[in-house]
């Protein structure tokens, strides 16, 4: 099986890059992606206990992973909302999916998004990690509009072993992330 082009990106023209930028003594140094988590809150599920199937079955069609249903933690009067309950789906990937998805996100998806400026500067956690939100699961090639019931969103978190989120900035531009604000 052939490796991942935005694996052989890293290794070939990002690394060399950022060991540049930064002034690494070390390849080891240098940032790099370990996972990617993607997130799907249903709150309409506490009526409709299938919406979490479809949320599931979508995110494992999106990835090319098993999809998991993700469960109440505490119970909530307000929103009718029972500890044990399933709320959403999450999907963590690593390795040559998680730089395949990647490679899709990037060169499909987010071009596929309306009046698309890029995506913002500002979802840094201050430890090296972003999260980006995706307002609708049609921008994926992978998901059928015919077959959807509703439009829904999902957080899509890019963990790295980045010290700060200049070093992490730096890294996710370097795979080609089109942000937008450039204040760095």
């Amino acid at each position: 099986m052939a490796t991942a082009r935005f694996k052989e990106i890293y290794q070939k023209d990002v690394v060399p890059a950022l060991k540049e930028k930064f002034q690494y003594k070390n390849i080891m140094q240098v940032p790099k992606l370990t996972k990617i988590s993607i997130n799907k809150g249903i709150g309409a599920a506490v009526a409709d206990k299938k919406l979490v199937d479809i949320g599931v079955e979508e995110l494992s069609t999106i990835t090319g992973q098993k999809a998991v249903a993700t469960i109440a933690k505490k119970s909530v009067s307000n929103f009718k909302l029972r500890e044990g309950m399933p709320i959403g789906a999450r999907v963590t990937l690593r390795g040559e999916k998680m730089y395949e998805f990647l490679d899709r996100l990037l060169t499909i998806a987010l071009p596929r998004v309306r009046d698309f400026r890029g995506v913002s500067d500002k979802g840094f956690d201050g430890r090296g990690n972003y999260t980006l939100g995706v307002k609708e699961q049609i921008i994926f090639p992978e998901i059928s509009i015919d077959k959807i019931k509703a439009i829904s969103g999902m957080d899509i978190t890019f963990v790295t072993t980045a010290q700060t989120d200049e070093e992490s900035y730096e890294l996710l531009k370097a795979f080609g992330m089109p942000f937008t604000n450039i204040n760095k």
